[in-house]
């Protein structure tokens, strides 16, 4: 930390970055491609630490480095520093085309080159073959400007089909980057490799670390959605108590989103012991520790959702109508909706018909007809069964919900 603090201030001193972005455009033509890349770093730790005011700041620089690296004497890339500042801008999601314009003009080989061929499919959307080419290379064996952002690439590309392998790669990247973004991005992807390979403990290390030093990143959105899905996708592995621990080092406000989040999956799921501690654990994180705080319209909504029965639909409906749908967001206003439909399918009686077209036609008398001798009346259809017909309605309503529930995450 303190290294990292004595750079920004080497760099930025006391002019603040909203001075050093007004002068990068006009010194831009004299700085390296190296110096301009040292600088977006500077200013992507500054996001890392919660600083939401540099993204634009981060923004601005990245066109700028882009003009800058398409616009560099090719003679520039025999200098490694440029050459890796190059590489750094394809891993962090550069302009395809600039990318791919000043590639075509350089004599890679090697090592390097099957680096440049996996970056150059991967800014172009062919994660096949930048697979092919990332897997093996090991970002230890390189800079750290160009190693860090390459184990990110590789273990994104590699989670899926090799987690634990993805696990070793952001593991390098936090090594060789310790503080920065990087670091940040490693650990959220860290939670969905865990959560693939159903390591509990893993992943709740992982959310602890995040929550201790990133938690203010205006990325942390993306942790909580990957928080989310693998505390539902490990729900009997992993502790609940962890759980809680990790979220009281949240912002009530942020705690009681990620209960509610978890409350509103589990409810959609059945997962009616999460949906209970979920929804217990929400009211607990008022936003104003001060005074006291009426229920929150999600967590009503969710348990009412998940728990309609015929034995207290009557209740359940009564629950939902209270709840004030201004308070709801879009996909929730839907959710609660659905649920009224049910409970309502659930206190109508069903409506039994039988068509004229469904009678039985006379059997032809024919004395070697072994059909004719059995009575009509084992033959004919019955009415259908009340209480099957209301379940398979509700289990039909249940399903239309799941898919529109889908639709709107």
């Amino acid at each position: 930390m303190p290294q990292r603090a004595g750079r920004i201030a080497a760099i930025i001193g006391t002019v603040g970055l909203a001075a050093l972005a007004a002068s990068l455009p006009v010194k831009a033509a004299g700085l390296e491609p190296y110096q301009m890349m040292r600088s977006l770093q500077v200013v992507q730790d500054r996001i890392a630490d919660g600083d939401h005011a540099a993204l634009p700041m981060q923004t601005k620089l990245l066109n700028i480095i882009d003009a800058r690296l398409r616009d560099a004497p090719r003679e520039a890339y025999d200098d490694a520093r440029n050459l890796n500042a190059l590489l750094a801008y394809a891993s962090s999601g550069g302009n395809p085309a600039t990318i791919r314009e000043v590639f075509a003009t350089l004599s890679l080989e090697g090592d390097l080159r099957t680096i440049g061929d996996g970056l150059l499919s991967y800014a172009l959307g062919d994660p096949n073959r930048a697979r092919a080419a990332l897997g093996g290379v090991n970002p230890l064996d390189l800079p750290n400007a160009v190693g860090a952002p390459l184990g990110l690439v590789a273990g994104s590309l590699l989670m899926r089909d090799t987690p634990q392998r993805a696990l070793e790669l952001f593991d390098q990247t936090r090594l060789m980057a310790p503080g920065t973004l990087l670091e940040e991005a490693a650990l959220r992807r860290t939670l969905d490799a865990t959560a693939i390979l159903g390591d509990a403990e893993r992943f709740a290390r992982a959310a602890r670390q995040y929550v201790s030093r990133f938690i203010h990143s205006p990325y942390a959105s993306q942790f909580a959605e990957s928080l989310v899905a693998g505390i539902v996708a490990m729900r009997d592995r992993i502790d609940l108590e962890e759980v809680a621990q990790i979220a009281d080092r949240m912002s009530n406000e942020q705690a009681r989103v990620i209960y509610l989040r978890i409350a509103r999956q589990a409810a959609i799921d059945g997962h009616e012991g999460l949906l209970a501690f979920a929804s217990e654990q929400a009211e607990k994180k008022p936003s104003d520790p001060g005074k006291p705080q009426p229920q929150d319209p999600r967590a009503i909504l969710y348990e009412s959702a998940a728990s309609v029965t015929k034995e207290n639909v009557n209740e359940v409906l009564a629950t939902l109508q209270s709840i004030d749908e201004k308070r709801l967001s879009a996909s929730d206003k839907e959710l609660l909706r659905a649920a009224k439909a049910i409970a309502r399918s659930v206190i109508e009686p069903p409506v039994i018909t039988v068509e004229a077209s469904m009678a039985p036609q006379p059997a032809q008398m024919d004395e070697n007809d072994e059909a004719s001798l059995v009575p009509a009346s084992a033959t004919a259809p019955t009415a259908p069964d009340a209480e099957g017909t209301y379940l398979q309605d509700a289990r039909k309503k249940l399903e239309a919900i799941d898919r529109l529930l889908e639709e709107k995450r």
